[in-house]
Protein backbone atom coordinates (compact mmCIF):
# COMPACT_ATOMS: atom_id res chain seq x y z
CA UNK A 1 0.00 0.00 0.00
CA UNK A 2 1.54 3.50 -0.90
CA UNK A 3 1.75 6.40 1.17
CA UNK A 4 -1.47 7.56 -0.86
CA UNK A 5 -3.50 4.56 -0.66
CA UNK A 6 -3.02 4.63 3.08
CA UNK A 7 -3.84 8.33 3.31
CA UNK A 8 -6.92 7.52 1.36
CA UNK A 9 -8.33 4.51 3.49
CA UNK A 10 -7.19 6.04 6.95
CA UNK A 11 -7.49 9.55 7.07
CA UNK A 12 -10.98 9.88 8.24
CA UNK A 13 -11.45 6.49 9.90
CA UNK A 14 -11.44 7.83 13.00
CA UNK A 15 -15.16 8.94 12.10
CA UNK A 16 -16.35 6.02 10.83
CA UNK A 17 -15.40 6.56 7.10
CA UNK A 18 -12.87 4.22 5.54
CA UNK A 19 -10.72 1.12 5.82
CA UNK A 20 -12.12 -0.44 8.95
CA UNK A 21 -9.47 -3.02 9.98
CA UNK A 22 -6.56 -1.06 11.47
CA UNK A 23 -2.57 -2.35 10.35
CA UNK A 24 -1.53 -5.41 12.32
CA UNK A 25 1.93 -6.56 11.06
CA UNK A 26 4.53 -4.23 8.49
CA UNK A 27 3.41 -1.41 9.74
CA UNK A 28 4.81 1.65 8.03
CA UNK A 29 5.94 5.41 9.04
CA UNK A 30 3.08 6.84 6.86
CA UNK A 31 0.74 4.49 8.73
CA UNK A 32 1.81 5.97 11.59
CA UNK A 33 1.45 9.68 10.67
CA UNK A 34 -1.91 8.89 8.80
CA UNK A 35 -3.97 7.56 11.44
CA UNK A 36 -2.28 9.12 14.66
CA UNK A 37 -3.63 12.48 12.40
CA UNK A 38 -6.83 11.20 11.85
CA UNK A 39 -7.09 11.22 15.54
CA UNK A 40 -6.12 14.36 16.04
CA UNK A 41 -9.86 15.37 14.23
CA UNK A 42 -11.19 14.59 17.88
CA UNK A 43 -8.69 15.90 19.82
CA UNK A 44 -9.53 19.51 17.32
CA UNK A 45 -13.47 18.57 17.75
CA UNK A 46 -13.43 18.23 21.77
CA UNK A 47 -11.15 21.17 22.40
CA UNK A 48 -12.97 24.12 19.32
CA UNK A 49 -16.40 23.11 20.80
CA UNK A 50 -15.37 23.05 24.76
CA UNK A 51 -13.43 26.35 23.99
CA UNK A 52 -16.20 28.11 22.15
CA UNK A 53 -19.21 27.12 24.70
CA UNK A 54 -16.91 27.38 27.43
CA UNK A 55 -16.45 30.85 26.30
CA UNK A 56 -20.02 32.30 27.36
CA UNK A 57 -20.58 30.47 30.26
CA UNK A 58 -17.23 31.67 31.72
CA UNK A 59 -18.61 34.99 30.95
CA UNK A 60 -21.40 34.71 32.62
CA UNK A 61 -19.64 33.17 35.89
CA UNK A 62 -17.55 35.93 35.83
CA UNK A 63 -20.25 38.61 35.75
CA UNK A 64 -21.90 36.64 38.25
CA UNK A 65 -19.09 36.43 40.76
CA UNK A 66 -18.74 40.17 40.55
CA UNK A 67 -21.95 40.41 41.33
CA UNK A 68 -23.04 42.13 44.97
CA UNK A 69 -25.67 39.87 45.33
CA UNK A 70 -25.19 36.91 47.16
CA UNK A 71 -27.74 34.64 45.23
CA UNK A 72 -26.00 34.78 42.41
CA UNK A 73 -22.31 35.15 43.21
CA UNK A 74 -22.43 32.75 45.95
CA UNK A 75 -23.15 29.53 43.11
CA UNK A 76 -20.43 30.80 40.53
CA UNK A 77 -17.87 30.79 43.63
CA UNK A 78 -18.76 27.39 44.60
CA UNK A 79 -19.03 26.01 40.85
CA UNK A 80 -15.33 27.59 39.67
CA UNK A 81 -14.02 26.41 43.18
CA UNK A 82 -15.17 22.72 42.62
CA UNK A 83 -14.22 22.56 39.17
CA UNK A 84 -10.31 24.23 39.73
CA UNK A 85 -10.15 22.80 42.84
CA UNK A 86 -10.75 18.93 41.86
CA UNK A 87 -8.77 17.11 39.05
CA UNK A 88 -9.94 16.99 35.51
CA UNK A 89 -9.24 12.88 35.32
CA UNK A 90 -11.10 12.54 38.48
CA UNK A 91 -13.69 14.53 36.90
CA UNK A 92 -14.21 12.48 33.90
CA UNK A 93 -14.81 9.35 35.92
CA UNK A 94 -17.16 11.31 38.33
CA UNK A 95 -19.19 12.48 35.37
CA UNK A 96 -19.11 8.55 33.22
CA UNK A 97 -20.58 6.75 35.79
CA UNK A 98 -22.94 9.38 36.88
CA UNK A 99 -23.99 9.62 33.15
CA UNK A 100 -24.23 5.85 33.66
CA UNK A 101 -26.08 6.21 36.80
CA UNK A 102 -29.16 8.17 34.83
CA UNK A 103 -28.52 6.44 31.38
CA UNK A 104 -29.98 3.03 33.79
CA UNK A 105 -32.85 4.89 34.51
CA UNK A 106 -33.11 6.90 31.33
CA UNK A 107 -32.69 5.68 28.06
CA UNK A 108 -32.01 9.34 26.80
CA UNK A 109 -28.81 9.65 28.58
CA UNK A 110 -27.24 7.32 26.64
CA UNK A 111 -25.61 9.19 24.50
CA UNK A 112 -23.80 11.08 27.89
CA UNK A 113 -22.02 7.77 28.64
CA UNK A 114 -20.04 8.23 24.86
CA UNK A 115 -16.44 10.39 24.86
CA UNK A 116 -18.01 12.89 22.17
CA UNK A 117 -20.47 14.17 24.41
CA UNK A 118 -19.88 13.51 28.00
CA UNK A 119 -16.43 13.93 27.93
CA UNK A 120 -17.02 17.06 25.99
CA UNK A 121 -19.42 18.07 28.81
CA UNK A 122 -16.53 17.70 30.95
CA UNK A 123 -14.08 19.97 29.30
CA UNK A 124 -16.99 22.33 28.86
CA UNK A 125 -17.30 22.74 32.47
CA UNK A 126 -13.85 22.57 33.17
CA UNK A 127 -12.51 25.27 31.12
CA UNK A 128 -15.48 26.95 32.06
CA UNK A 129 -14.75 27.23 35.52
CA UNK A 130 -11.15 27.85 34.14
CA UNK A 131 -11.78 30.81 32.20
CA UNK A 132 -14.65 32.13 34.19
CA UNK A 133 -11.60 32.89 36.98
CA UNK A 134 -9.63 34.51 34.26
CA UNK A 135 -12.30 36.74 33.27
CA UNK A 136 -13.25 37.83 37.21
CA UNK A 137 -9.77 39.15 37.19
CA UNK A 138 -9.70 41.04 34.31
CA UNK A 139 -12.97 42.35 35.26
CA UNK A 140 -11.79 43.96 38.58
CA UNK A 141 -8.64 45.20 36.67
CA UNK A 142 -10.86 46.87 34.02
CA UNK A 143 -9.94 50.96 35.28
CA UNK A 144 -12.47 53.06 37.31
CA UNK A 145 -11.92 55.99 34.57
CA UNK A 146 -13.42 53.85 31.80
CA UNK A 147 -16.89 52.98 33.78
CA UNK A 148 -16.90 56.63 34.94
CA UNK A 149 -16.45 57.92 31.74
CA UNK A 150 -19.35 55.64 30.34
CA UNK A 151 -21.19 56.92 33.06
CA UNK A 152 -20.61 60.32 31.73
CA UNK A 153 -21.75 59.59 28.45
CA UNK A 154 -25.15 57.90 29.97
CA UNK A 155 -24.38 54.73 29.74
CA UNK A 156 -25.60 52.21 32.32
CA UNK A 157 -26.70 48.30 31.94
CA UNK A 158 -26.36 46.25 29.08
CA UNK A 159 -24.82 48.93 26.40
CA UNK A 160 -22.11 49.80 29.23
CA UNK A 161 -21.38 46.19 29.52
CA UNK A 162 -21.42 45.26 25.54
CA UNK A 163 -19.96 48.60 24.45
CA UNK A 164 -16.80 49.53 27.57
CA UNK A 165 -16.77 46.06 29.97
CA UNK A 166 -16.83 43.33 27.65
CA UNK A 167 -14.14 44.76 25.39
CA UNK A 168 -11.98 45.80 28.12
CA UNK A 169 -12.15 42.71 30.57
CA UNK A 170 -11.03 40.89 26.73
CA UNK A 171 -8.08 42.70 26.38
CA UNK A 172 -6.90 42.03 29.45
CA UNK A 173 -8.03 38.31 29.88
CA UNK A 174 -6.78 37.33 26.49
CA UNK A 175 -3.13 36.59 26.94
CA UNK A 176 -4.13 34.30 29.99
CA UNK A 177 -6.98 33.01 28.30
CA UNK A 178 -4.78 32.03 25.26
CA UNK A 179 -2.88 29.49 27.43
CA UNK A 180 -6.10 28.18 29.14
CA UNK A 181 -7.04 27.10 25.11
CA UNK A 182 -3.50 25.53 24.87
CA UNK A 183 -3.87 23.57 27.85
CA UNK A 184 -7.47 22.30 27.00
CA UNK A 185 -6.23 21.22 23.83
CA UNK A 186 -3.33 19.27 25.65
CA UNK A 187 -6.08 18.26 28.57
CA UNK A 188 -8.10 16.46 25.32
CA UNK A 189 -5.60 13.90 25.81
CA UNK A 190 -7.28 12.63 29.30
CA UNK A 191 -10.02 11.29 27.26
CA UNK A 192 -8.19 8.28 26.59
CA UNK A 193 -7.51 7.48 29.90
CA UNK A 194 -10.76 8.24 31.45
CA UNK A 195 -14.19 5.73 31.66
CA UNK A 196 -15.58 7.18 28.17
CA UNK A 197 -15.27 4.50 25.64
CA UNK A 198 -14.00 5.04 22.05
CA UNK A 199 -16.54 3.63 19.74
CA UNK A 200 -15.50 1.10 17.19
CA UNK A 201 -12.31 1.66 17.95
CA UNK A 202 -12.59 5.45 16.48
CA UNK A 203 -10.49 7.07 19.29
CA UNK A 204 -8.49 9.83 19.58
CA UNK A 205 -5.01 10.30 18.60
CA UNK A 206 -3.55 9.27 21.76
CA UNK A 207 -5.39 6.40 21.24
CA UNK A 208 -3.88 5.30 17.65
CA UNK A 209 -0.19 6.01 19.22
CA UNK A 210 -1.10 3.71 21.79
CA UNK A 211 -1.83 1.26 19.56
CA UNK A 212 1.17 1.26 17.00
CA UNK A 213 3.19 1.17 20.86
CA UNK A 214 1.62 -2.15 21.53
CA UNK A 215 1.73 -3.46 18.07
CA UNK A 216 5.28 -2.77 17.36
CA UNK A 217 6.79 -2.66 20.88
CA UNK A 218 8.47 0.63 19.71
CA UNK A 219 7.05 3.85 21.63
CA UNK A 220 10.05 6.20 20.20
CA UNK A 221 8.21 6.49 16.89
CA UNK A 222 3.95 7.09 17.22
CA UNK A 223 4.50 9.13 20.73
CA UNK A 224 7.27 11.57 19.23
CA UNK A 225 4.63 11.51 16.12
CA UNK A 226 1.79 12.67 18.36
CA UNK A 227 3.86 15.06 20.10
CA UNK A 228 4.69 16.55 16.68
CA UNK A 229 0.93 17.19 15.90
CA UNK A 230 0.15 18.28 19.10
CA UNK A 231 3.05 20.93 18.56
CA UNK A 232 2.20 21.94 14.92
CA UNK A 233 -1.66 22.25 16.15
CA UNK A 234 -0.47 24.81 18.95
CA UNK A 235 1.17 27.11 16.58
CA UNK A 236 -1.82 27.87 15.18
CA UNK A 237 -3.81 28.12 18.28
CA UNK A 238 -0.76 30.49 19.38
CA UNK A 239 -1.28 32.30 15.73
CA UNK A 240 -4.84 32.61 15.75
CA UNK A 241 -5.47 33.84 19.18
CA UNK A 242 -2.15 36.38 18.00
CA UNK A 243 -4.32 37.92 15.46
CA UNK A 244 -7.29 38.01 17.73
CA UNK A 245 -5.60 39.75 20.48
CA UNK A 246 -4.09 42.22 17.91
CA UNK A 247 -8.02 43.14 16.71
CA UNK A 248 -8.88 43.79 20.45
CA UNK A 249 -6.33 46.52 20.47
CA UNK A 250 -5.94 47.75 17.11
CA UNK A 251 -7.02 51.38 18.77
CA UNK A 252 -3.26 51.17 20.82
CA UNK A 253 -0.32 52.63 19.10
CA UNK A 254 1.95 49.31 17.92
CA UNK A 255 4.71 49.93 20.95
CA UNK A 256 1.92 49.57 23.09
CA UNK A 257 0.44 46.33 22.36
CA UNK A 258 0.63 43.71 24.50
CA UNK A 259 2.00 40.69 23.41
CA UNK A 260 1.62 37.30 24.29
CA UNK A 261 3.25 35.22 26.44
CA UNK A 262 2.77 31.56 26.53
CA UNK A 263 3.42 30.29 29.65
CA UNK A 264 1.92 26.37 29.64
CA UNK A 265 0.51 24.99 32.86
CA UNK A 266 2.42 21.67 33.72
CA UNK A 267 0.01 20.70 36.63
CA UNK A 268 -3.37 21.76 37.23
Amino acid sequence: MTCLETFQAYALRSVGIGERLLPKSDITLCEHFVLIGSGMIWNVYFAVLALITGFFLATALAVAKGSPNPWTRKPAEWFIFVFRGSPLFIQFFFAYFFFLGLKGQYPAFDAFTAAWLGALIVLFLNTSAYSGEIFYGALRAIPKGDVEAADAYGMSGWPRFRRIVWPTMLRLAWPAYTNEAIFLFHATTLVFFSAFPAWQQRGDALYYANYFADKTYNPFIPYPILALYFILVTLVIVGLFGLINRRLNRHLPAARRPRLRIRPQLIR
